[in-house]
């Protein structure tokens, strides 16, 4: 068991070579660990900041430092803090903390900073790891979604559930005190509403939950069209690897090919589809060819439909579907369109959400005047409309980030199971009233439920959920 008295210290900034640098210490001995090495402040009784020059020993010397202190009413952990802000060298940072330690301070282990600060009512436990889930955000939809998080939007109506079945714990419970009176605190009409309400908002936070788990936080960019549309050539580009066999020979992409990439700040996840072919394409073989022949036929009919089918499913899962046309193949606008009507006979029932756009290939083979529309026109040979297209990409990402009201994917791991066992123990007292059964059960099922609840928000904890959640985190924070 972690003693949240004693004074901790740690680097809190980034250990790459930087101009600043940053050691972090909390504890009530604060002051005094400070003031060991020379550097004092009058009290604790409001922020403070001072420069110094801190000598930390050979072979380094003398460092000109910022130290900032700020008392328990005003500290991120709930206690007495201070930083130390000197140059970004490591070997800098580590010699200071060597001399902290020395002092009286204890090395902080990963995330001891922000448990101090759920400890101390700073955060709730949904808000500790949306500080990690900023640390980690890998592009604007994520750090969006993790602030929002740390900003209550997922704690606040937790606790608003937790509150209301709690009441109702104390209403039901009320009536069996008095159960010889004739006084009813709550009909059992207005508690099934009260608990149907709880039971609805509980399923619809774990729906949410569950989406963000399954959506894995990288959308998914799926290239379909017809063979030898480009679409190996237009991966390859998008993904500046040479992911994809490049050929003039329809049906050289058979398989799936897979790459994650970056489309600015966005990590993204491209996936290159077998061309789309028409049932008897598959079918197509020499009548009058001999038996092996015909063996070796079926065997490519089956592989083609088996390419066919995955096709499909990646592009029924894909966030953004790139529909691809060979532009030199199209003499005219008309021809062109011709070619949207066929592939949208190919359309799938995807996302709700899933965009859809319409990319002509080899652009610097077709006249430019030809242009038409909202088609998209890109050339890997000259790079033509590639950053067109990353851009109307990214633009609906985080459009699309902006209108999801998700968790952070740490938090909907661990807060699955404990919100299913909240709406269950709802359910089952929704039951009991249903049936008329005896109110004592009724509470006891509500009581289930409001603890699996508060085991989401911190409200209610232990030491291994502290630890499942701290434990993520790097020594600092």
């Amino acid at each position: 068991m972690l003693d949240f008295e004693e004074t901790i210290v740690a680097i809190a900034s980034p250990t790459e070579p930087a101009e600043r640098g940053i050691v972090r210490l909390s504890g009530v001995q604060v002051l005094s660990v400070l003031e060991s090495l020379g550097l004092g402040f009058a009290s604790l009784r409001r922020a403070s900041a001072a420069e110094y020059a801190i000598d930390v020993g050979p072979p380094i010397g003398v460092v000109d430092s910022a130290v900032l202190l700020w008392p328990r009413s005003q500290s991120y952990t709930g206690q007495p803090s201070a930083e130390i802000h000197t140059y970004g060298s490591l070997p800098v940072l580590q010699a200071l903390v060597s001399m902290l330690t020395a002092a009286g301070a204890r090395a902080a282990r990963p995330g001891e900073f922000t448990m101090r600060a759920f400890i101390a009512g700073r955060l709730d436990l949904t808000q500790a790891e949306a500080v990690l889930g900023v640390i980690e955000a890998e592009h604007r939809g994520s750090l969006d979604q993790a602030l929002r998080q740390l900003a209550g939007n997922l704690s606040r109506p937790l606790e608003k559930t937790r509150a209301t079945i709690l009441n109702l714990i104390a209403d039901v419970e009320a009536g069996l005190d008095f159960v010889d009176e004739d006084i009813e605190f709550i009909s059992d009409r207005r508690l099934l509403e009260r608990l149907s309400d709880c039971r609805h908002q509980l399923a619809a936070t774990r729906q949410r939950m569950g989406s963000r788990i399954r959506s894995d936080s990288r959308p998914t960019l799926v290239l379909r069209g017809n063979p030898n549309a480009g679409k190996s050539r237009l991966i390859n580009a998008l993904s500046k690897q040479a992911v994809a066999i490049v050929a003039d020979v329809a049906g050289t992409t058979r398989d799936a090919i897979v790459v994650e990439t970056h489309f600015g700040s966005h990590p993204i996840r491209l996936v290159d589809t077998a061309g789309i072919e028409s049932a008897a394409a598959g079918n197509e073989s020499a009548a009058a060819g001999s038996v092996e022949l015909q063996r070796h036929e079926d065997e490519l009919a089956a592989i083609s439909l088996a390419s066919q089918h995955h096709a499909v499913q990646a592009a029924e899962s894909a966030d953004v579907r790139l529909w691809c046309v060979d532009a030199s193949q199209c003499r005219s606008i008309a021809e062109l369109e011709s070619m949207r009507e066929s592939l949208r006979s190919h359309a799938v029932r995807g996302k709700r959400h899933a965009l859809d756009l319409w990319v002509a290939t080899k652009a610097d083979l077709v006249d430019p005047a030809k242009a038409c529309g909202d088609w998209i026109y890109t050339s890997v040979v000259t790079g033509e409309g590639l950053e067109v297209l990353k851009s109307r990409v990214v633009e609906f990402l985080e459009s699309y980030d902006a209108e999801e009201s998700g968790s952070v994917i740490g938090t909907a791991a661990r807060c699955g199971q404990s919100l299913l066992q909240a709406e269950q123990a709802v359910a089952a007292a929704i039951d009991l009233v249903s049936r008329r059964e005896g109110h004592e059960w009724v509470a006891a099922e509500m009581r289930i439920a409001a603890d699996c609840v508060g085991e989401v928000t911190g409200a209610v904890y232990t030491d291994d959920i502290l630890d499942r959640v701290f434990s993520r985190f790097c020594i600092g924070k």
